[in-house]
């Protein structure tokens, strides 16, 4: 016991240090960084929770976005109609996005393979008719989405999109300090048997239903958290910003990522988040196409997706991880 409760102070006191380091890099690095920095943090909290899903619990959901929009929409109402302080409003993302998935989880507890995916898929195929149908979601137009200044003892430079950098990682940080806890708890112990195999793991004396619903309730509440930092950093809920192909941008991650390895998440966020830049470089040295930046991006990321699959199927964090479990047991023998 008291091993563990050193292991998690460790950890707590590490990403302690983590988000002070990266409050002092917000100062010394320039806006776009900034921005960018925000951006990633918000994929990062939107992978896990789909690592969470899929990696330690074994469900397929190819419309986590439209439950990062569910998220994104109950945070702009609690601000819009209550006026409720920033960390509410997310709070509010987390718990409507939860109840949400617990809602889709009951039902996913009676499905697998394909048909829970198709499902998933039907949910983010429909959401934009869905928000449309009704006026208090601002129909096409969407709804203003403004947390306010930062707060004055920040000093005049810290400028509004240092505030939107400093909430998201606070809001990454925290949630991986979490996941790593309850995924060394006997919640994630259970999600691995139940992913591993459920006729064992129910004589044992699991209940496979209510365990994969709980996963797909905590899975999408961190993608109603990330659907409001994502809805933070372009000051607007609307269903053009969560179209379908995000679903899929966020599977890519989390399979570059190392879909069964947490650890790896960064990995994903950052190549997600580089891609366009590296898309926009390019196209620049081939007379600057439009066609060419437009089409590029998703063209880096498939290329790069088929490579993982062939080459580290696994991830790369998992794959480094067999490697050095292998040369320690050539180095024994």
């Amino acid at each position: 016991m008291h091993k563990i409760l050193h292991t998690n102070l460790g950890r707590a006191l590490f990403f302690t240090a983590l988000g002070f380091g990266l409050f002092l890099a917000s100062n010394r690095i320039d806006e776009l960084r900034v921005y960018q920095g925000a951006t990633l943090a918000m994929f990062v909290v939107a992978i896990s929770s789909l690592i969470l899903l899929t990696g330690y619990s074994g469900q397929v959901s190819l419309g986590h976005g439209a439950i990062m929009a569910i998220g994104a929409y109950a945070a702009a109402l609690a601000r819009i109609h209550w006026g409720l302080p920033v960390w509410l409003c997310f709070s509010a993302a987390v718990v409507v996005a939860a109840f949400a998935g617990a809602v889709l989880g009951t039902a996913a507890a009676r499905l697998s393979g394909p048909y829970l995916a198709g499902t998933t898929l039907a949910l983010a195929v429909g959401l934009p008719s869905i928000a449309n149908q009704f006026h208090v979601l601002g129909g096409e137009q969407g709804l203003l989405f403004d947390i306010g200044q930062p707060p004055s003892w920040l000093g005049a430079d810290f400028t509004s999109y240092k505030w939107y950098f400093w909430i998201g990682s606070s809001a990454c940080l925290i949630t991986l300090w979490w996941l790593q806890n309850i995924l060394r708890s006997r919640y994630g112990r259970t999600w691995r048997a139940v992913r591993g195999n459920e006729v064992a793991a129910q004589l044992c004396g699991i209940h496979a239903g209510k365990s994969k619903t709980l996963a797909f309730s905590v899975s999408s509440g961190l993608a109603g958290l990330a659907g409001a930092l994502l809805a933070m950093t372009i000051s607007t809920v609307s269903p053009s910003a969560f179209p379908l192909s995000l679903s899929f941008t966020l599977l890519t991650g989390a399979v570059l990522s190392g879909i069964t390895t947490l650890p790896g998440v960064i990995i994903g966020a950052v190549t997600l988040v580089a891609t366009p830049e590296i898309a926009d470089a390019i196209s620049q040295r081939m007379a600057n196409s439009e066609s060419v930046t437009t089409n590029l991006p998703g063209l880096l990321v498939s290329a790069l997706l088929i490579l993982v699959v062939l080459f580290v199927p696994n991830g790369p964090v998992e794959q480094m991880r067999m490697f050095r479990v292998k040369a320690r047991s050539h180095t024994k023998n």
